[in-house]
């Protein structure tokens, strides 16, 4: 239901390819604000900050995530290669709501309302606290900025638009997986609890 960009190419992207995939999507299934309609759902994979993928970053940035003329429903800020500190991660978040003024193109200001944090579920061969610990997750240490985060640039209302959780199941052959009895209540499914999932329709200031 609906389409996920994950194209992590950072030297040389094919944006005009990318350009004419998001508009022959659109042509078929047109952007829905209201969220009833699932496979108009669209979205992006962008790095965890600004500083990698940044041809990706800043075409997404500037031409399809903006609050006045929205092509995409929101971006995913990836994982970095490790699952990162509370303080890292919204260190990074905040490099997609600040932009970038001086890369040339400049990466502009990104609305919390049109992107979520990405932090690990799994990871190798540990089992994250996101999956079974809730109170002792980085996503729990980030709730309050995630809340509170304000639009710097971009965006009229504060908050992110929530988190996306990588590596579920089980991510590599030698690693270890989130089915039972490592299944996620106790993590995922607290916060979902924590933070009042489902979420009601996006919004789109």
């Amino acid at each position: 239901m609906g389409i996920e960009i994950d194209y992590e190419n950072a030297a040389n992207p094919n944006l005009s390819g990318l350009q004419a995939f998001v508009s022959a999507y659109r042509a078929a299934h047109p952007y829905d604000p209201s969220g009833a309609d699932p496979t108009a759902r669209f979205t992006i994979d962008v790095a965890a900050g600004d500083r990698w993928l940044t041809g990706i970053d800043q075409y997404a940035t500037a031409n399809w995530l903006t609050t006045a003329a929205p092509v995409l429903d929101y971006a995913n800020a990836m994982v970095p290669s490790k699952q990162p500190s509370a303080a890292t991660a919204e260190s990074n978040w905040q490099e997609h709501l600040t932009g970038k003024p001086t890369y040339s193109p400049p990466i502009p200001p990104l609305a919390p309302a049109k992107f979520t944090g990405g932090l690990y579920i799994a990871e190798g061969s540990q089992i994250r606290p996101e999956c079974t610990n809730f109170a002792g997750s980085v996503q729990n240490a980030t709730a309050g900025w995630t809340r509170s985060a304000a639009p710097a640039g971009a965006g009229s209302t504060p908050g992110l638009l929530g988190y996306m959780f990588w590596a579920a199941e089980r991510p590599s052959t030698r690693g270890v997986t989130t089915d039972p009895p490592n299944s996620c209540e106790g993590g995922v499914g607290a916060g979902a609890t924590a933070f009042g999932v489902p979420m009601p329709p996006l919004r789109q200031g």
